[in-house]
């Protein structure tokens, strides 16, 4: 806890010229006084618990809210004093840990503006962000990034892939007042641009000019048959010929079994088909290029990255197997700020859970070795007491056969 204190006064320092605009913890039970699970119809929703995690660095500080019921919708969310980014950067940040090593299921978050019913809140409820990783299988391991404009919701044209292993990884959006972005994982750029270049936003601003056409006599053919090339006298021959080498079999009979062909083999003069060799074309013009115009549909946009309204965030998730730690929630306007919160309490976090990890992992791999030695030792013991068993079977059954020829009748030759 003192070091966790440590962290708050170093953030503090940081956090003079950031604005926060929410920022959570989960440090204690004191969140669920302040998130609401939806109660939308016809979902089986799971519960989130407050947990480190089976391998962490510090108890407190790495306590974050896992989905603890396989099989289930997640559906959790929060309110905060309404804001806009307009003329401000605006960083969505969080992590997320599938110590459960996560086959299917959602790891991402949505933000949304302030007409979110919190206990209506369902997958197709609008929102204005969705950012965070998704993992299905092998062929899905990508970080989404999804903004609402004009009513539809646009992903990114680019692949994103996350993390997929069992630790915590720290996943940041930027969103710049100069309509370009980044995405951060562990505080390392995965992935930049320009909005309007990796989302389909806007129309095209060039379309092919419907009134061009190609010219009749252009010839974009780089090279044409030489006129001059004519085919040998010789190429033409057959692709099969008759085995030279084979013989009519000495039993074959031609009224039983018919006229008796040789079979057939690929011929070694045969060339193929004849082609003219090529030569460089005198009316070459090269690929013809359709003009192109300005599109009269385009109108740009200067505020793509604009929200007029956040006031929300909630996680909107369906998980096979659960598992997933949610932790370290920041919105924020202050890229710096963010990364510096990434260093001083994601990454300690991080650093810690893996040397953890593999001490727990050596542990139970002793443990595999010790408990198969065990059971060696049980096996070859079961194995001499069978043996033995046997060994004084053998002996009972000889000491039975060896009665001298008349002991068995010494009672009756008394009587």
């Amino acid at each position: 806890m003192r070091h966790f204190l440590s962290l708050c006064a170093l953030l503090a320092i940081s956090a003079v010229n950031a604005e926060v605009y929410f920022e959570e913890k989960f440090l204690d039970d004191s969140w669920e006084n302040n998130w609401v699970y939806s109660e939308h119809p016809g979902k089986e929703f799971g519960k989130f618990v407050l947990s480190h995690g089976k391998f962490f660095n510090d108890a407190e500080n790495d306590k974050g809210i896992q989905t603890s019921q396989d099989a289930r919708f997640y559906a959790l969310s929060t309110k905060f004093k309404p804001f806009s980014n307009k003329e401000k950067p605006l960083v969505i940040q969080f992590s997320v840990k599938h110590e459960q090593n996560i086959d299917c299921g959602g790891g991402y978050a949505k933000i949304f503006d302030c007409k979110l019913d919190p206990k209506d809140m369902h997958g197709e409820t609008p929102y204005e962000i969705m950012f965070g990783p998704d993992i299905c299988g092998p062929g899905t391991k990508k970080v989404h990034a999804i903004f609402s404009y004009k009513g539809k919701n646009l992903l990114i044209n680019k692949d994103i892939r996350c993390k997929d292993d069992v630790f915590t990884h720290l996943y940041t959006l930027v969103v710049k007042p100069d309509n370009t972005y980044e995405v951060l994982i562990d505080n390392e750029k995965v992935e930049s641009g320009e909005l309007e270049a990796d989302w389909n936003f806007l129309p095209a601003k060039k379309i092919k000019d419907p009134e061009a056409k190609k010219p009749s006599d252009w010839d974009d053919k780089a090279t044409i048959d030489d006129p001059d090339d004519k085919k040998p006298e010789d190429w033409d021959k057959p692709e099969h010929i008759p085995d030279p080498d084979a013989s009519k079999p000495e039993d074959w009979d031609d009224e039983m079994d018919g006229e008796w062909e040789p079979p057939m083999i690929d011929n070694p003069e045969y060339k193929g088909e004849w082609k003219p060799k090529q030569i460089d074309n005198p009316n070459y013009k090269g690929p013809w290029v359709h003009p192109e115009i300005d599109n009269p549909e385009y109108s740009p946009d200067s505020e793509l990255y604009k929200r007029d309204e956040i006031c929300s965030i909630g996680f909107d998730l369906w998980q096979v197997k659960s598992g997933t730690i949610f932790d370290n929630v920041l919105i924020a306007d202050d890229p710096e700020y963010a990364k510096q919160v990434g260093e001083d309490v994601w990454r300690p976090t991080f650093e810690g859970e893996k040397k953890v990890k593999e001490a727990q992992d050596e542990e139970e791999r002793k443990k595999r070795e010790e408990d198969a030695k065990t059971a060696k030792e049980t096996e070859n013991e079961e194995d001499d007491d069978e043996d033995d068993d046997d060994e004084e079977e053998d002996e009972d059954s000889t000491d039975a056969g060896d009665v001298e020829p008349g002991e068995e009748h010494d009672d009756h030759d008394e009587l």
